[in-house]
């Protein structure tokens, strides 16, 4: 290539920022949708769908769904082919485009956040079973100052058995049976 002709094509190449910058005022100044903003939208939506089909019927009944909604879910749910089901959540999504979006994300938020409050729960509670097992008096005593409504008879002989579990390498029925004893008194 001649130096004229690179130096040419130099000057008319455009950055991606130029190119940006240009699109979005070529789609704005003429009231024309981006749409690569809509396909994401739409790709969005149907991710939500997505979600909203795999909760349980207690989870979904938290979310402010419309009937409409709700019987294409219903619907999704007997669809087997693939294909079909391809077409129908892209009818899932567009009739999401008429729901309450931001209500819908706010309680998947607060159900994420949830679960989330439940797990650590639960972590702490396993770390309560390793220290009953692993430890000593002390520590069932540790744990019957902090949850005083367990009954301390069935506790001691728990953590006794899951000891003698551990020390015989058998499987852990006691230590299953004293994390519920646990998580029953804890509430959770």
């Amino acid at each position: 290539m001649s130096p004229r002709k690179t130096a040419r094509a130099h000057s008319t190449e455009e950055t991606p920022a130029d190119t940006d910058s240009q699109h979005d005022e070529f789609h704005h100044d003429n009231g024309r949708p981006n749409k690569t903003r809509l396909k994401q939208e739409a790709q969005d939506l149907k991710a939500l769908g997505e979600q909203i089909i795999a909760l349980s019927e207690a989870e979904r009944a938290r979310l402010p769904l419309s009937d409409d909604l709700l019987d294409a879910i219903e619907e999704t749910r007997r669809i087997t082919s693939r294909e079909a089901r391809r077409r129908h959540m892209q009818y899932v999504g567009k009739i999401m485009r008429r729901e309450q979006l931001d209500e819908i994300r706010a309680e998947f938020d607060l159900m994420a956040r949830e679960k989330r409050q439940r797990e650590l729960g639960f972590h702490h509670l396993e770390q309560w079973r390793d220290r009953l097992i692993e430890g000593d008096s002390d520590t069932v005593t540790a744990f019957v100052n902090e949850y005083p409504d367990v009954d301390r008879q069935a506790l001691g002989q728990l953590v006794r058995n899951a000891r003698a579990e551990r020390a015989a390498d058998k499987p852990p029925a006691s230590a299953r049976k004293l994390f519920r004893l646990i998580r029953d008194v804890a509430g959770l």
